[in-house]
């Protein structure tokens, strides 16, 4: 059974909501980007790492996660995903498995 990820039984047992982004014309020749949601769905939810980062002169701190669900196809770099509240910008999707059975995002959690 290579290429087969083996979760356990109960793995995808936290409720998120994914969000799409939606880009709406602001009249000045940019746009508006929005989130909207696209579904509802059960994932996984994984601490990774935490990195000090810098932006601008602040230092912050890079909480990165890794969400694993059943493969849905239509995610990509800068949906976010909504848990329990918090909020995670999807940096990078990828095949969990050689079967497609599962994705896997990288996820930076934000801050409001």
């Amino acid at each position: 059974m290579s290429g087969v990820v083996a979760l356990p039984l109960g793995a995808l047992r936290r409720r998120v909501e994914i969000l799409a982004p939606v880009e709406t014309p602001d009249g000045a020749g940019g746009v508006a980007r929005s989130f909207a949601s696209a579904g509802e769905t059960f994932a996984s939810v994984e601490p990774l790492n935490a990195a000090e980062t810098q932006r601008g002169f602040a230092l912050g701190l890079a909480r990165l996660y890794r969400i694993t669900l059943r493969a849905r196809g239509d995610l990509t770099g800068g949906h976010r995903v909504l848990w329990r509240e918090r909020t995670f910008e999807v940096l990078s999707v990828r095949l969990a498995d050689a079967d497609g059975r599962f994705e896997e995002l990288l996820c930076e959690e934000t801050t409001p």
